[in-house]
Protein backbone atom coordinates (compact mmCIF):
# COMPACT_ATOMS: atom_id res chain seq x y z
CA UNK A 1 0.00 0.00 0.00
CA UNK A 2 2.78 2.33 1.16
CA UNK A 3 4.94 1.76 -2.18
CA UNK A 4 1.60 2.52 -4.33
CA UNK A 5 0.86 5.72 -2.27
CA UNK A 6 -2.13 4.68 -1.55
CA UNK A 7 -1.57 3.86 2.26
CA UNK A 8 -4.65 6.87 3.06
CA UNK A 9 -2.43 7.76 6.51
CA UNK A 10 -3.84 11.02 5.87
CA UNK A 11 -7.51 10.46 5.98
CA UNK A 12 -8.38 10.14 9.76
CA UNK A 13 -10.67 7.57 10.16
CA UNK A 14 -13.44 8.42 12.25
CA UNK A 15 -13.86 4.70 13.28
CA UNK A 16 -12.50 3.85 16.65
CA UNK A 17 -10.53 0.40 17.05
CA UNK A 18 -11.04 -2.52 19.29
CA UNK A 19 -8.28 -4.65 20.19
CA UNK A 20 -9.18 -7.99 19.35
CA UNK A 21 -10.44 -9.70 15.94
CA UNK A 22 -13.05 -12.01 16.50
CA UNK A 23 -15.41 -14.21 14.73
CA UNK A 24 -18.36 -16.38 16.44
CA UNK A 25 -19.01 -19.71 14.59
CA UNK A 26 -22.21 -21.91 15.11
CA UNK A 27 -23.52 -25.32 13.32
CA UNK A 28 -26.53 -23.49 11.78
CA UNK A 29 -26.07 -19.83 12.35
CA UNK A 30 -22.92 -18.47 11.13
CA UNK A 31 -22.40 -14.74 12.01
CA UNK A 32 -19.96 -11.28 11.20
CA UNK A 33 -18.13 -10.07 14.30
CA UNK A 34 -17.74 -6.05 13.47
CA UNK A 35 -14.26 -5.73 14.76
CA UNK A 36 -10.87 -3.27 13.61
CA UNK A 37 -7.99 -3.19 11.79
CA UNK A 38 -6.20 -6.26 12.87
CA UNK A 39 -5.90 -9.01 10.60
CA UNK A 40 -4.63 -12.52 10.76
CA UNK A 41 -2.78 -13.48 7.15
CA UNK A 42 -3.89 -13.84 4.83
CA UNK A 43 -4.78 -10.19 4.53
CA UNK A 44 -8.50 -9.54 2.98
CA UNK A 45 -8.99 -8.34 -0.40
CA UNK A 46 -7.38 -4.46 -1.38
CA UNK A 47 -8.63 -3.36 -4.69
CA UNK A 48 -5.46 -1.44 -4.60
CA UNK A 49 -2.92 -4.07 -5.19
CA UNK A 50 -2.47 -5.20 -8.55
CA UNK A 51 -1.79 -8.94 -8.85
CA UNK A 52 -1.60 -8.93 -12.56
CA UNK A 53 1.25 -11.04 -14.00
CA UNK A 54 1.54 -9.48 -17.60
CA UNK A 55 2.46 -6.17 -16.38
CA UNK A 56 4.17 -4.43 -13.17
CA UNK A 57 2.09 -0.97 -12.29
CA UNK A 58 3.07 1.03 -9.82
CA UNK A 59 -0.63 2.47 -10.11
CA UNK A 60 0.07 6.21 -8.71
CA UNK A 61 3.84 6.32 -9.74
CA UNK A 62 3.10 9.58 -11.87
CA UNK A 63 -26.62 18.23 12.14
CA UNK A 64 -30.69 17.77 11.16
CA UNK A 65 -32.57 16.81 8.42
CA UNK A 66 -32.20 19.46 5.14
CA UNK A 67 -35.25 20.99 3.65
CA UNK A 68 -34.85 22.13 0.16
CA UNK A 69 -37.31 24.85 0.36
CA UNK A 70 -35.67 26.97 4.03
CA UNK A 71 -32.72 26.99 2.82
CA UNK A 72 -32.12 30.60 1.39
CA UNK A 73 -32.23 33.12 4.22
CA UNK A 74 -29.48 32.39 6.97
CA UNK A 75 -27.36 31.24 3.78
CA UNK A 76 -27.99 34.93 1.92
CA UNK A 77 -26.97 36.41 5.00
CA UNK A 78 -23.32 34.14 5.11
CA UNK A 79 -22.82 34.79 1.08
CA UNK A 80 -23.42 39.03 2.01
CA UNK A 81 -20.12 38.52 4.16
CA UNK A 82 -17.83 36.49 2.10
CA UNK A 83 -17.83 37.51 -1.30
CA UNK A 84 -15.71 34.45 -2.79
CA UNK A 85 -18.79 32.63 -1.56
CA UNK A 86 -21.32 30.29 -3.62
CA UNK A 87 -23.61 32.63 -5.28
CA UNK A 88 -26.40 29.13 -4.97
CA UNK A 89 -29.64 30.04 -2.74
CA UNK A 90 -33.06 29.43 -3.15
CA UNK A 91 -33.29 31.08 -6.55
CA UNK A 92 -30.75 29.02 -7.90
CA UNK A 93 -32.74 25.87 -6.54
CA UNK A 94 -36.02 27.13 -7.67
CA UNK A 95 -34.26 27.28 -11.17
CA UNK A 96 -33.38 23.99 -11.50
CA UNK A 97 -36.63 22.65 -10.35
CA UNK A 98 -38.14 24.59 -13.23
CA UNK A 99 -35.74 22.94 -15.53
CA UNK A 100 -36.72 19.27 -13.87
CA UNK A 101 -40.53 20.72 -14.29
CA UNK A 102 -39.09 20.99 -17.75
CA UNK A 103 -38.49 17.37 -18.40
CA UNK A 104 -41.99 16.37 -16.98
CA UNK A 105 -42.93 18.74 -20.07
CA UNK A 106 -40.95 17.65 -22.64
CA UNK A 107 -39.81 21.60 -23.02
CA UNK A 108 -36.11 20.82 -23.40
CA UNK A 109 -35.74 23.91 -25.38
CA UNK A 110 -36.34 26.32 -21.84
CA UNK A 111 -34.89 23.51 -19.95
CA UNK A 112 -31.44 24.37 -22.02
CA UNK A 113 -32.13 28.60 -21.42
CA UNK A 114 -32.47 28.08 -17.67
CA UNK A 115 -29.27 25.91 -17.53
CA UNK A 116 -27.53 28.16 -19.57
CA UNK A 117 -28.57 30.85 -16.92
CA UNK A 118 -27.52 29.15 -13.98
CA UNK A 119 -24.14 28.37 -15.92
CA UNK A 120 -23.70 32.20 -16.35
CA UNK A 121 -23.71 32.36 -12.37
CA UNK A 122 -21.89 29.69 -11.42
CA UNK A 123 -19.11 31.03 -13.87
CA UNK A 124 -19.19 34.38 -12.17
CA UNK A 125 -18.92 33.67 -8.93
CA UNK A 126 -15.79 31.94 -9.92
CA UNK A 127 -17.05 28.38 -8.02
CA UNK A 128 -15.85 25.78 -10.95
CA UNK A 129 -12.20 25.36 -10.97
CA UNK A 130 -11.72 23.69 -14.23
CA UNK A 131 -8.55 23.63 -14.50
CA UNK A 132 -8.47 20.22 -12.17
CA UNK A 133 -10.69 17.77 -14.60
CA UNK A 134 -10.20 14.85 -12.03
CA UNK A 135 -11.69 16.79 -8.93
CA UNK A 136 -13.02 20.27 -8.76
CA UNK A 137 -12.08 22.42 -6.87
CA UNK A 138 -15.87 23.21 -5.34
CA UNK A 139 -16.85 24.43 -1.78
CA UNK A 140 -19.88 26.12 -0.28
CA UNK A 141 -22.53 24.08 2.21
CA UNK A 142 -23.69 20.18 1.11
CA UNK A 143 -27.02 21.50 -1.03
CA UNK A 144 -25.26 23.90 -2.78
CA UNK A 145 -22.32 21.62 -3.75
CA UNK A 146 -25.41 18.49 -4.39
CA UNK A 147 -27.28 21.74 -6.70
CA UNK A 148 -24.05 22.09 -8.98
CA UNK A 149 -23.53 18.13 -9.72
CA UNK A 150 -27.21 18.04 -10.49
CA UNK A 151 -26.77 20.78 -12.64
CA UNK A 152 -24.37 19.02 -14.05
CA UNK A 153 -26.31 15.82 -14.61
CA UNK A 154 -29.25 17.55 -15.90
CA UNK A 155 -26.68 18.80 -18.93
CA UNK A 156 -25.70 15.57 -19.47
CA UNK A 157 -28.52 14.29 -20.21
CA UNK A 158 -29.52 17.40 -22.62
CA UNK A 159 -26.47 17.07 -24.97
CA UNK A 160 -26.21 13.43 -25.28
CA UNK A 161 -22.91 12.89 -23.15
CA UNK A 162 -24.57 10.54 -20.38
CA UNK A 163 -24.45 7.73 -23.13
CA UNK A 164 -22.06 5.40 -22.48
CA UNK A 165 -19.54 5.19 -25.11
CA UNK A 166 -17.76 2.15 -24.42
CA UNK A 167 -14.31 3.65 -23.44
CA UNK A 168 -12.39 2.11 -21.04
CA UNK A 169 -11.20 3.79 -17.74
CA UNK A 170 -7.22 5.08 -17.56
CA UNK A 171 -5.21 3.81 -14.92
CA UNK A 172 -4.95 6.88 -13.34
CA UNK A 173 -8.90 7.22 -13.40
CA UNK A 174 -8.80 3.74 -11.70
CA UNK A 175 -6.08 4.79 -9.15
CA UNK A 176 -8.14 7.88 -8.05
CA UNK A 177 -10.99 5.85 -7.93
CA UNK A 178 -10.00 3.13 -5.81
CA UNK A 179 -8.76 5.78 -3.49
CA UNK A 180 -12.03 7.68 -3.41
CA UNK A 181 -13.58 4.76 -2.56
CA UNK A 182 -11.19 3.98 0.30
CA UNK A 183 -11.32 6.85 1.47
CA UNK A 184 -15.32 6.38 1.86
CA UNK A 185 -15.08 3.86 3.51
CA UNK A 186 -12.73 5.22 5.93
CA UNK A 187 -14.52 8.48 6.94
CA UNK A 188 -18.01 7.14 6.31
CA UNK A 189 -20.40 4.44 7.78
CA UNK A 190 -22.31 3.95 4.66
CA UNK A 191 -19.80 1.94 2.62
CA UNK A 192 -19.26 -0.74 5.85
CA UNK A 193 -22.94 -1.01 6.29
CA UNK A 194 -24.11 -1.78 2.92
CA UNK A 195 -20.68 -4.58 2.83
CA UNK A 196 -21.81 -5.62 6.61
CA UNK A 197 -25.74 -6.42 6.11
CA UNK A 198 -25.07 -7.32 1.99
CA UNK A 199 -23.10 -10.11 3.49
CA UNK A 200 -24.74 -11.16 6.67
CA UNK A 201 -27.75 -11.74 4.93
CA UNK A 202 -26.35 -14.18 2.28
CA UNK A 203 -24.59 -15.67 5.65
CA UNK A 204 -27.59 -16.29 7.27
CA UNK A 205 -29.92 -17.35 4.27
CA UNK A 206 -26.85 -19.39 2.70
CA UNK A 207 -25.78 -21.50 6.06
CA UNK A 208 -25.74 -24.92 6.80
CA UNK A 209 -22.90 -27.47 5.50
CA UNK A 210 -23.50 -27.11 2.03
CA UNK A 211 -20.90 -24.63 0.53
CA UNK A 212 -21.52 -24.51 -3.34
CA UNK A 213 -22.70 -21.08 -3.14
CA UNK A 214 -23.23 -19.10 -6.52
CA UNK A 215 -23.73 -15.24 -6.16
CA UNK A 216 -24.78 -13.00 -9.31
CA UNK A 217 -23.95 -9.42 -8.48
CA UNK A 218 -25.57 -6.53 -10.64
CA UNK A 219 -23.69 -4.23 -8.56
CA UNK A 220 -20.36 -5.74 -7.71
CA UNK A 221 -18.42 -2.18 -7.67
CA UNK A 222 -14.17 -2.60 -6.46
CA UNK A 223 -15.49 -6.45 -4.76
CA UNK A 224 -14.10 -5.78 -1.47
CA UNK A 225 -16.47 -7.20 0.01
CA UNK A 226 -16.08 -10.83 -1.42
CA UNK A 227 -12.51 -10.80 0.55
CA UNK A 228 -14.80 -11.00 4.07
CA UNK A 229 -17.44 -13.19 2.62
CA UNK A 230 -14.58 -15.49 1.59
CA UNK A 231 -13.11 -15.70 5.16
CA UNK A 232 -16.19 -16.27 6.98
CA UNK A 233 -16.95 -19.39 4.49
CA UNK A 234 -13.57 -20.49 4.94
CA UNK A 235 -13.82 -20.30 8.68
CA UNK A 236 -17.31 -22.05 8.83
CA UNK A 237 -16.22 -24.77 6.92
CA UNK A 238 -13.14 -25.07 9.04
CA UNK A 239 -15.11 -25.13 12.18
CA UNK A 240 -17.69 -27.60 11.00
CA UNK A 241 -14.65 -30.06 9.31
CA UNK A 242 -16.77 -29.73 5.89
CA UNK A 243 -15.08 -29.67 2.28
CA UNK A 244 -13.64 -26.49 1.49
CA UNK A 245 -16.48 -24.37 -0.31
CA UNK A 246 -17.10 -23.72 -3.39
CA UNK A 247 -17.84 -19.86 -4.48
CA UNK A 248 -19.11 -18.50 -7.50
CA UNK A 249 -19.60 -15.24 -8.66
CA UNK A 250 -21.23 -13.64 -11.70
CA UNK A 251 -20.67 -9.69 -12.11
CA UNK A 252 -23.01 -7.96 -14.49
CA UNK A 253 -21.04 -4.79 -15.49
CA UNK A 254 -21.05 -2.38 -18.44
CA UNK A 255 -18.38 -2.72 -21.25
CA UNK A 256 -16.25 -0.23 -19.73
CA UNK A 257 -15.98 -2.16 -17.27
CA UNK A 258 -13.10 -4.44 -18.45
CA UNK A 259 -9.81 -2.77 -16.59
CA UNK A 260 -11.63 -3.12 -13.40
CA UNK A 261 -13.27 -6.69 -13.77
CA UNK A 262 -9.24 -7.97 -14.88
CA UNK A 263 -8.50 -6.73 -10.85
CA UNK A 264 -10.83 -8.13 -9.72
CA UNK A 265 -10.90 -11.27 -10.40
CA UNK A 266 -6.69 -11.46 -9.91
CA UNK A 267 -7.10 -9.97 -6.59
CA UNK A 268 -9.92 -12.06 -5.67
CA UNK A 269 -8.26 -14.86 -7.46
CA UNK A 270 -5.40 -14.65 -5.42
CA UNK A 271 -7.30 -14.55 -2.03
CA UNK A 272 -9.04 -17.24 -2.28
CA UNK A 273 -5.97 -19.06 -3.02
CA UNK A 274 -4.58 -17.85 0.15
CA UNK A 275 -7.73 -19.22 2.35
CA UNK A 276 -8.01 -22.87 0.00
CA UNK A 277 -11.28 -21.82 -1.35
CA UNK A 278 -12.67 -23.00 -4.84
CA UNK A 279 -13.29 -19.81 -6.04
CA UNK A 280 -14.70 -18.45 -9.80
CA UNK A 281 -16.02 -15.57 -11.33
CA UNK A 282 -17.15 -14.55 -14.55
CA UNK A 283 -18.40 -11.53 -16.02
CA UNK A 284 -21.66 -10.50 -18.15
CA UNK A 285 -22.09 -7.19 -19.95
CA UNK A 286 -25.11 -5.28 -19.30
CA UNK A 287 -25.98 -5.35 -22.88
CA UNK A 288 -26.01 -9.20 -23.73
CA UNK A 289 -28.15 -9.50 -19.71
CA UNK A 290 -30.40 -7.16 -21.39
CA UNK A 291 -30.33 -9.03 -24.31
CA UNK A 292 -30.47 -12.42 -22.99
CA UNK A 293 -31.70 -12.02 -19.50
CA UNK A 294 -30.14 -14.82 -16.95
CA UNK A 295 -29.71 -17.23 -20.33
CA UNK A 296 -26.72 -14.98 -20.10
CA UNK A 297 -25.65 -16.87 -16.63
CA UNK A 298 -23.94 -19.92 -16.63
CA UNK A 299 -25.84 -22.00 -13.83
CA UNK A 300 -24.42 -25.65 -12.24
CA UNK A 301 -26.69 -28.07 -10.48
CA UNK A 302 -26.66 -28.47 -6.61
CA UNK A 303 -25.62 -25.01 -5.99
CA UNK A 304 -27.10 -22.09 -3.78
CA UNK A 305 -28.31 -19.22 -6.03
CA UNK A 306 -28.05 -15.68 -4.26
CA UNK A 307 -28.98 -12.67 -6.30
CA UNK A 308 -28.07 -9.04 -5.41
CA UNK A 309 -29.00 -5.48 -7.22
CA UNK A 310 -29.80 -2.42 -5.56
CA UNK A 311 -32.68 -0.02 -6.76
CA UNK A 312 -30.41 1.36 -9.25
CA UNK A 313 -31.04 -1.73 -11.32
CA UNK A 314 -34.92 -2.64 -9.95
CA UNK A 315 -35.70 1.10 -11.58
CA UNK A 316 -33.91 0.00 -14.84
CA UNK A 317 -35.02 -3.02 -15.65
CA UNK A 318 -38.79 -2.85 -14.15
CA UNK A 319 -40.84 -4.99 -12.34
CA UNK A 320 -40.32 -7.24 -14.81
CA UNK A 321 -36.90 -8.34 -13.88
CA UNK A 322 -38.17 -9.23 -10.23
CA UNK A 323 -40.69 -11.96 -12.51
CA UNK A 324 -36.79 -12.90 -13.68
CA UNK A 325 -35.23 -13.60 -10.54
CA UNK A 326 -37.87 -15.75 -9.73
CA UNK A 327 -37.76 -17.84 -12.05
CA UNK A 328 -34.55 -18.75 -11.14
CA UNK A 329 -34.83 -20.43 -7.98
CA UNK A 330 -32.78 -18.01 -5.85
CA UNK A 331 -32.01 -19.27 -2.29
CA UNK A 332 -32.18 -15.69 -1.34
CA UNK A 333 -32.77 -12.02 -2.77
CA UNK A 334 -30.67 -9.08 -1.48
CA UNK A 335 -32.03 -5.77 -2.55
CA UNK A 336 -30.38 -2.66 -1.12
CA UNK A 337 -31.75 0.64 -1.45
CA UNK A 338 -29.06 3.14 -1.26
CA UNK A 339 -30.27 5.82 -3.36
CA UNK A 340 -33.36 6.96 -1.22
CA UNK A 341 -34.70 8.16 -4.88
CA UNK A 342 -37.96 6.48 -4.28
CA UNK A 343 -38.73 9.31 -1.18
CA UNK A 344 -39.23 8.44 2.33
CA UNK A 345 -41.76 5.73 3.46
CA UNK A 346 -45.49 6.77 3.26
CA UNK A 347 -44.67 8.63 0.32
CA UNK A 348 -46.35 7.10 -3.11
CA UNK A 349 -43.69 6.52 -5.68
CA UNK A 350 -44.14 8.19 -8.88
CA UNK A 351 -42.59 8.59 -12.46
CA UNK A 352 -42.86 12.34 -11.95
CA UNK A 353 -38.94 13.75 -12.65
CA UNK A 354 -39.46 16.57 -10.17
CA UNK A 355 -40.40 15.04 -8.05
CA UNK A 356 -37.70 12.55 -7.90
CA UNK A 357 -35.70 15.14 -8.79
CA UNK A 358 -35.81 17.28 -5.49
CA UNK A 359 -36.17 13.48 -3.60
CA UNK A 360 -32.67 13.22 -5.34
CA UNK A 361 -31.02 16.23 -4.49
CA UNK A 362 -31.99 16.26 -1.16
CA UNK A 363 -30.78 12.93 -0.21
CA UNK A 364 -27.31 13.77 -1.67
CA UNK A 365 -27.55 16.97 0.47
CA UNK A 366 -27.67 14.56 3.36
CA UNK A 367 -25.27 12.55 2.19
CA UNK A 368 -22.55 15.71 1.74
CA UNK A 369 -23.65 17.10 4.96
CA UNK A 370 -23.04 13.38 6.66
CA UNK A 371 -19.30 13.55 5.27
CA UNK A 372 -18.58 17.40 5.99
CA UNK A 373 -19.51 16.33 9.58
CA UNK A 374 -16.40 13.88 9.58
CA UNK A 375 -14.38 17.16 9.96
CA UNK A 376 -11.67 15.03 7.72
CA UNK A 377 -10.46 17.78 5.31
CA UNK A 378 -12.13 19.48 1.86
CA UNK A 379 -9.71 17.28 -0.07
CA UNK A 380 -10.71 13.82 0.61
CA UNK A 381 -14.51 15.54 0.86
CA UNK A 382 -13.97 16.70 -2.85
CA UNK A 383 -12.24 13.59 -4.03
CA UNK A 384 -15.51 11.17 -2.74
CA UNK A 385 -17.52 13.93 -4.14
CA UNK A 386 -15.97 13.34 -7.66
CA UNK A 387 -15.24 9.46 -8.01
CA UNK A 388 -17.60 8.38 -5.65
CA UNK A 389 -20.74 10.45 -5.47
CA UNK A 390 -21.16 12.43 -9.00
CA UNK A 391 -21.19 9.24 -10.92
CA UNK A 392 -24.20 7.92 -8.98
CA UNK A 393 -25.96 11.40 -9.44
CA UNK A 394 -25.79 11.23 -12.67
CA UNK A 395 -26.84 7.55 -13.20
CA UNK A 396 -29.81 8.50 -10.80
CA UNK A 397 -31.00 11.34 -12.55
CA UNK A 398 -30.53 9.49 -15.99
CA UNK A 399 -32.59 6.53 -14.52
CA UNK A 400 -35.07 8.75 -13.44
CA UNK A 401 -35.53 10.65 -17.29
CA UNK A 402 -35.48 7.62 -18.75
CA UNK A 403 -38.71 6.12 -16.46
CA UNK A 404 -40.93 9.34 -16.62
CA UNK A 405 -39.55 9.63 -20.77
CA UNK A 406 -41.08 5.79 -20.97
CA UNK A 407 -43.99 5.86 -18.83
CA UNK A 408 -44.91 8.81 -18.69
CA UNK A 409 -44.11 11.51 -15.72
CA UNK A 410 -46.79 11.91 -12.88
CA UNK A 411 -48.01 8.43 -12.87
CA UNK A 412 -47.75 6.73 -9.53
CA UNK A 413 -45.81 3.27 -9.59
CA UNK A 414 -45.76 0.79 -7.71
CA UNK A 415 -43.03 0.63 -4.88
CA UNK A 416 -40.01 -1.30 -4.24
CA UNK A 417 -41.70 -3.59 -1.48
CA UNK A 418 -44.77 -3.69 -3.65
CA UNK A 419 -42.84 -4.93 -6.64
CA UNK A 420 -41.41 -7.83 -4.61
CA UNK A 421 -44.83 -9.00 -3.42
CA UNK A 422 -46.08 -8.84 -6.90
CA UNK A 423 -43.50 -11.45 -8.00
CA UNK A 424 -44.37 -13.65 -5.61
CA UNK A 425 -41.72 -12.78 -3.20
CA UNK A 426 -41.19 -12.47 0.67
CA UNK A 427 -39.65 -10.41 2.88
CA UNK A 428 -37.50 -12.24 5.71
CA UNK A 429 -36.30 -10.73 8.69
CA UNK A 430 -32.60 -10.19 9.22
CA UNK A 431 -31.80 -11.65 12.80
CA UNK A 432 -31.28 -10.43 16.01
CA UNK A 433 -27.13 -10.46 15.68
CA UNK A 434 -27.29 -8.17 12.50
CA UNK A 435 -29.24 -5.26 14.59
CA UNK A 436 -26.93 -5.81 17.59
CA UNK A 437 -23.83 -6.03 15.09
CA UNK A 438 -24.95 -3.04 12.79
CA UNK A 439 -25.15 -0.71 15.95
CA UNK A 440 -22.21 -1.84 17.07
CA UNK A 441 -20.73 -0.49 13.68
CA UNK A 442 -22.07 2.73 14.66
CA UNK A 443 -20.57 2.59 17.68
CA UNK A 444 -16.93 2.79 16.06
CA UNK A 445 -18.28 6.04 14.39
CA UNK A 446 -16.95 9.46 15.82
CA UNK A 447 -19.54 11.25 13.88
CA UNK A 448 -22.46 11.96 15.37
CA UNK A 449 -25.84 11.70 13.71
CA UNK A 450 -26.12 8.20 12.49
CA UNK A 451 -28.21 5.55 13.74
CA UNK A 452 -29.52 2.28 12.70
CA UNK A 453 -33.58 1.80 12.35
CA UNK A 454 -36.06 -1.14 11.65
CA UNK A 455 -38.38 -0.47 8.39
CA UNK A 456 -40.60 -3.40 8.47
CA UNK A 457 -38.78 -5.85 7.17
CA UNK A 458 -35.25 -3.54 6.14
CA UNK A 459 -32.19 -2.71 8.36
CA UNK A 460 -31.91 0.85 7.67
CA UNK A 461 -28.67 3.71 8.20
CA UNK A 462 -29.72 6.91 9.15
CA UNK A 463 -28.28 10.20 9.20
CA UNK A 464 -30.36 12.09 11.90
CA UNK A 465 -33.99 10.76 10.35
CA UNK A 466 -33.18 10.47 6.72
CA UNK A 467 -32.96 6.77 5.74
CA UNK A 468 -29.65 6.65 3.31
CA UNK A 469 -29.11 2.76 3.29
CA UNK A 470 -31.84 0.29 3.57
CA UNK A 471 -31.15 -3.62 3.02
CA UNK A 472 -33.95 -6.10 2.94
CA UNK A 473 -34.27 -9.92 2.07
CA UNK A 474 -36.46 -11.91 -0.20
CA UNK A 475 -37.60 -15.32 -0.45
CA UNK A 476 -39.35 -16.63 -3.47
Amino acid sequence: MRELGLHDDSVPSPFKTASTNTTTTNATTHHQIITADNHDHPQPFDPTIATTTDHHFNLFSDNHNLNLFQVSHDFQNNNNNNNNNWNIGFDFIEDLIRVADCFDSDDLQLAQVILDRLNNRVRSSNINNNNNKGVQQQGGRPFQRAAIYFKEALESILSGSNRTTGRLSSWAEIVQTIRAHKAFSDISPIPMFTQFTTNQALLEALGGSTFIIHVIDFDIGLAGHYASLMKELAEKSESLRVNSPVLRVTAVVPEEYAVESRLIRENLTQFSQDLKIRFQIDFVLVRVFEALSFKAVNFREGEKIAVIFSSAVLRRHGGGFLGEVRRVSPAVVVFVDGEGWGGEPGTAPTTSFRRNFVGGLEFYSMVLESLDAAMVGSEWVRKIEAFVLKPRIVMAVEAASAAAAAVGGGRRTASFREMFHGAGMRPVQLSRFADFQAECLLGKVQVRGFHVAKRQAELVLCWHERALVATSVWRC
